[in-house]
């Protein structure tokens, strides 16, 4: 018998049983939908997580008073005051690297204006300087960054963010030159930022503004810590340039020989690789689901496959009869639980496919077709069919003819 027979056979059985063959299918859908959902969202999220960082600018890194992915408990360090921040800046001479100067000055609650429209009280105000946008990785979409003579003048000018930009100006209206009160503040606005998504650390909802502005204006919140960036021109100047600037920030801090570091500095990629490994925990969690619900499903399709055996034991004796050997009836059987399990495997992918991109882009991640989970899905589906049908189909092969044929 060809294996198209035996797959023909295989159609006419689960026809004949169609709820309990329907019932296993949705059960191995559904598996193999929370596995294949998962995964494909974290695919997704992963490819995400790396774009964007890439744009946040991958040979970058950054000097703060704290360690942005430590838990908390350690003791808080001395804030990186304005005069060490320019110290660094004026001090530091690695080739081709560019360094920036910058500070929130108020997070999550400035509220910006502009005629009778305004944004929530929800908004970032950062003070940067002239280095900050090339060196994190921020485009201009509209209009200029700052300039040296702004910053040393302290002129009140702004650049909005992309949602900042639309909630006050709409796609119509060019907010180039146009006034802005930032908390009662009033700015001119000369430029607007790229889109850059609100996920993984970025936010849209955010001004600059001179930093020497912001000291002016927002003296009480200035006295919070600065931040360090510093760009460099490739991937391999990353090492030798924080080896330079640990042993200069060591001597703006005047830290003594043998005292540890009372500062931080964390590169983009350690941020990524931090994420990353959080999502392999999610990505093992999914695994987990996904076994259990299979092997639910694999114990359900083999008691499917015994009652099937039972009531087509006079069907097997007859098959026997013709000339047809255990070995063509245990593949048969196999064959026809494989099926069952494709059937199962091929939904869920799809729907596992569809609920995780859905889930992607509700996260602001990018669409992503999983060949790796689709191959693997399918593979899971003919080994489960494999170990559901290998007992019964056993049962079937190993029937005496006679007292098969007589059954019933």
């Amino acid at each position: 018998m060809t294996l198209r027979e035996n797959i023909s056979l295989a159609f006419r059985a689960i026809k004949g049983n169609r709820l309990r063959s329907v019932i296993t299918i949705t059960i191995i859908a559904l598996g193999l939908t929370a596995l294949i959902g998962i995964l494909t969202a974290i695919d997704a999220l992963e490819s995400s997580i790396n774009s964007n960082f890439a744009m946040l600018g991958a040979n970058s890194f950054s000097i703060r008073n704290f360690n942005e992915l430590s838990n908390g408990n350690e003791k808080p360090n001395p804030p990186i005051s304005y005069k060490e921040a320019t110290s660094f800046k004026d001090r530091y001479t690695y080739s081709g690297a560019d360094v920036s100067i910058s500070a929130i000055f108020i997070q999550g609650s400035a509220e910006v204006k502009q005629a009778a429209k305004k944004t929530n009280p929800n908004v970032d105000v950062y003070g940067v300087d002239e280095n900050f946008i090339p060196v994190v990785g921020y485009t201009i979409k509209e209009g200029r960054g700052f300039s040296n003579i702004e910053l040393n003048s302290a002129t009140r000018v702004v650049v909005l963010g992309s949602d900042v930009a639309e909630k006050l100006f709409g796609e119509r209206d060019n907010p180039i030159d146009k006034g802005v009160t930032i908390n009662d503040q009033y700015f001119r606005v000369i430029g607007i930022l790229e889109p850059k998504g609100s996920s993984f650390m970025q936010s849209d909802n955010r001004v600059l503004i001179p930093l020497t502005a912001a000291r002016s204006i927002f003296p009480q919140v200035g006295r919070d810590s600065y931040i360090l960036s510093v760009g460099v021109k490739t991937a391999v100047d990353m090492e030798p340039a924080i080896g330079e600037a640990t042993g200069l920030m060591r001597q703006v801090r005047r830290l003594r020989l043998g005292e540890d570091d009372d500062f931080s500095i964390a590169k983009s990629d350690s941020v990524v690789s931090i994420m990353l490994d959080s999502l392999s925990y999610v990505a093992l969690g999914a695994l987990f689901i996904g076994f259990i619900t299979l092997v639910g499903a694999a114990i359900g399709l083999m008691n499917i496959m015994l009652v099937q055996v039972n009531e087509r034991t006079r069907e097997i004796g007859v098959s026997m009869a013709i000339g047809a050997n255990r070995k063509v009836i245990r593949r048969q059987f196999l064959i026809e639980s494989i099926v069952i399990c494709i059937l199962g495997g091929i939904f869920g992918i799809i729907l596992g496919i569809a609920i995780g991109n859905l889930l992607a882009v509700a996260l602001h991640a990018n669409f992503i077709l999983p060949w790796l989970w689709i191959i693997l899905g399918l593979t899971v589906c003919v080994i489960t069919g494999l170990a559901a049908g290998y007992i019964p189909a056993r049962r079937a092969s190993r029937l005496d003819p006679i007292e098969a044929l007589r059954y019933e």
